[in-house]
């Protein structure tokens, strides 16, 4: 039931990128909304939209060595709310599939399933990716059953599909990509994020 769901939920994310990767992007990334997954105040002065892969390795990276610094920085002091959006990469299957379990997870379970999934995406190669998925499952607070239902929701398809449109109307080429209110930063380092913040902290 889950490898259907992950063809499916692949397919539907290549079409969407492939749809738009020749469009001309300008736009900024689509406003936060309530079906956003957010760490952080939300008055926080200072917003930081993460375009990330749970595929891509700079991704894991950022997450596994870079954002438990910059979460007690900005994200524990009040300062910056972090908004993590899903753009797939290759392999785009298993990507795919991936941000959908993290988006199927219980109220509040989102970050720790995304935690699991950047922890232990180096053992992809060499356990393959049932064992990946089954610890994302398990930190989901869902059972199996539940999340197999919400993989095959045409909302889930929805909501993933409609983070890809939003990348791409954004002009994010690759991942993580960071906005921070508004403005592209690439480098997802913690001197390079808090090089763009912290000026708007001065304001």
């Amino acid at each position: 039931m889950i490898r259907r769901a992950v063809l499916a939920l692949s397919l539907a994310a290549a079409l969407s990128m492939g749809a738009a990767a020749s469009a001309v992007a300008a736009d900024a990334p689509p406003p936060v909304t309530a079906q956003d997954h957010v760490l952080g105040r939300a008055d926080a002065p200072v917003t930081v939209i993460e375009y990330a892969s749970f595929t891509c390795p700079h991704c894991a990276d950022f997450h596994n060595t870079v954002l438990p610094a910059f979460k007690a920085k900005y994200i524990d002091t009040g300062k910056v709310r972090l908004v993590h959006r899903n753009l797939p990469t290759a392999p785009a299957n298993v990507a795919a599939a991936a941000a959908a379990v993290a988006l199927c997870a219980a109220p509040g379970k989102y970050f720790d399933v995304a935690a699991v999934f950047m922890r232990d995406q180096a053992n992809l190669v060499a356990t393959g990716a049932q064992p990946w998925f089954a610890a994302g499952v398990a930190a989901s607070g869902r059972t199996r059953a539940e999340i197999e239902t919400c993989l095959s929701a045409p909302e889930t398809r929805a909501a993933l599909d409609g983070q890809i449109a939003g990348a791409q109307a954004a002009g994010v080429t690759g991942t993580p990509s960071f906005f921070v209110n508004g403005t592209l930063v690439m480098d997802h380092s913690l001197e390079a994020l808090s090089a763009a913040i912290d000026p708007l902290l001065r304001r």
